[in-house]
């Protein structure tokens, strides 16, 4: 009897260190693993009308990322009061730039993110041609960004298993910006005052601080061993 209950122990032990090994090896894929995501930004067009694209190359824990957006509107409630009152749009035909980052755990990541963004200014209601624009500029932005990564379906076997959602909370203040003096005084047609547009940050309501959700497709390139 003692000699099955040996037996039986060894074998209980074997088999626990086999879970423990291999849910260990599940536990540190993550940091080994090369992947591709290509993901869409949700806000920028279901409220600015335009779209932002992003691709994203993971390399063990670091990450590294591209987007691009274009064509954003912003009127109405979405701009600050001061450019609300004075009945303007604003149109960001292009906002782009990249970051690296650092992967801390599977889901999270903090990225350091360089950006360039192009702001015009229209009479809201006006067609947005060169001959109607008020006045526009560039600016470059530099800051931080902290990003989840949540893929639903990975323990699938089907195409779903791709599908990732990734919420994020980025702080991009204006570092530099080609309007002068950081400001533009013009005779507003729509108050009959003197009106000032200053350099705006890329956030929301043209704040630092900028939240989304993007949703797309990750591609893993090597295999689990």
């Amino acid at each position: 009897m003692m000699e099955n209950f040996k037996k039986q122990l060894l074998k209980t032990i074997v088999v626990i260190t086999a879970v423990v090994s291999h849910t260990n090896a599940q536990t540190q894929d993550w940091k080994t693993e090369k992947r591709v995501n290509l993901l869409f930004g949700i806000a920028q067009t279901a409220i600015a009308k335009g779209i932002n694209v992003e691709g994203n190359y993971i390399h063990n824990r670091f990450i590294f990322d591209y987007s691009h957006g274009a064509s954003l509107e912003f009127t109405g409630n979405l701009l600050p009061d001061d450019l609300k009152n004075q009945h303007l749009a604003v149109h960001e035909p292009w906002t782009t730039g990249f970051g690296i980052g650092y992967r801390i755990k599977e889901w999270i990541n903090i990225r350091v993110e360089p950006k360039w963004h192009k702001f015009e200014f229209y009479y809201e209601g006006d067609p947005q041609t060169k001959s109607n624009e008020i006045t526009s500029y560039n600016t470059f932005s530099l800051g931080l960004g902290v990003y989840g990564s949540y893929l639903p379906f990975k323990k699938k076997d089907n195409f779903l298993k791709g599908f990732i959602i990734s919420p994020s909370v980025r702080f991009w203040p204006t570092v530099s910006s080609s309007l002068k003096g950081g400001e533009f005084i013009y005779q507003n047609r729509e108050t009959g005052k003197v009106e000032e547009i200053k350099t705006l940050d890329p956030g929301t309501k043209f704040t630092p601080i900028v939240v989304n959700v993007s949703i797309g497709y990750s591609f893993q390139l090597n295999k689990k061993r």
